[in-house]
């Protein structure tokens, strides 16, 4: 696994984490943690959001000339889940555990599809378009952020 490929996974996996905490909080009914771990998971996934959007799509796209195929995909995807998020704040505020749990369902499909093509097509393609070095840097300005 190279550079890109590796370490955006591990995000996704750190993000799957936090989200997997928040949805814990909710089954359990304790509102307070659900809301606090809820808040860590999105601030972590609209941070590996920025992180694509601003600096890995568009070196990818100039890269490669491709700016109509996989990370045209990627920001759709990315918007859909911003507008789930914007649901599970209601839900979450709200106390409303089922509209929650529903929600991180319709979350987690999106999630899994999404990262399966990050990980097996986008990231490595990345890496391969780049090099090591040049993604080394990339993943420096990345964590920047």
């Amino acid at each position: 696994m190279s550079v890109i490929s590796q370490s955006m996974t591990e995000d996704h996996r750190r993000c799957d984490e936090l989200f997997a905490d928040a949805e814990s909080a909710a089954a359990d009914n304790d509102w307070s943690r659900a809301h606090s771990n809820y808040d860590a998971f999105r601030e972590a996934i609209l941070h590996h959001f920025r992180m694509e959007e601003e600096l890995l799509f568009p070196r990818f796209e100039q890269q490669t000339g491709m700016t109509m195929g996989p990370t045209q995909v990627m920001r759709s995807e990315h918007a859909q889940m911003r507008e789930l998020f914007e649901e599970m704040e209601g839900a979450v505020v709200a106390q409303q555990q089922d509209r929650f749990l529903g929600l991180c369902e319709t979350l987690l499909m999106l999630m899994q599809q999404h990262n399966a093509k990050e990980e097996q097509m986008l990231y490595p393609m990345t890496d391969q378009a780049l090099g090591n070095a040049a993604a080394g840097e990339l993943l420096e300005q990345m964590r920047a952020l």
